[in-house]
């Protein structure tokens, strides 16, 4: 009786802990052509949760104060999609351009990275 118990237990366990959320987009990574300085880019990233439970975001952590994120308020529920917006000030940046974007949520890896790619043509 305890050996089942305690089987079942297990299984239960594994089945809750299994349910988790899952970040999905399209492309990580946003490209955009040459691109004259001073231009404020603009991007939306389509994130899709694939798990079974509700995808969370909690912050976004980006390298520098030229690149601006709005994440969404709510969670995402599994199967849904949401935004989120991303604005790259170019002013006084040069040349290549490649920012990271991160992301803290509550799926398996905790991280999640988008990028920004840009080629911007000096004044």
């Amino acid at each position: 009786m305890k050996i089942s118990l305690s089987i079942t237990f297990l299984l239960l366990t594994a089945v809750v802990f299994s349910q988790s959320a899952v970040f999905s987009v399209p492309y990580r990574t946003a490209k955009f052509p040459k691109t004259n300085e001073g231009v404020v880019l603009h991007y939306t990233y389509l994130v899709t949760n694939k798990g079974k439970a509700p995808l969370i975001i909690y912050a976004s952590d980006t390298e520098c104060s030229c690149t601006d994120v709005q994440l969404p308020s709510n969670p995402i529920l599994p199967g849904e999609t949401k935004k989120i917006e991303v604005y790259f000030n170019t002013r006084e940046k040069f040349f290549y351009q490649k920012r990271l974007i991160t992301l803290t949520t509550n799926t398996r890896r905790k991280i999640e990275r988008l990028w920004l790619n840009v080629f911007v043509i000096p004044n």
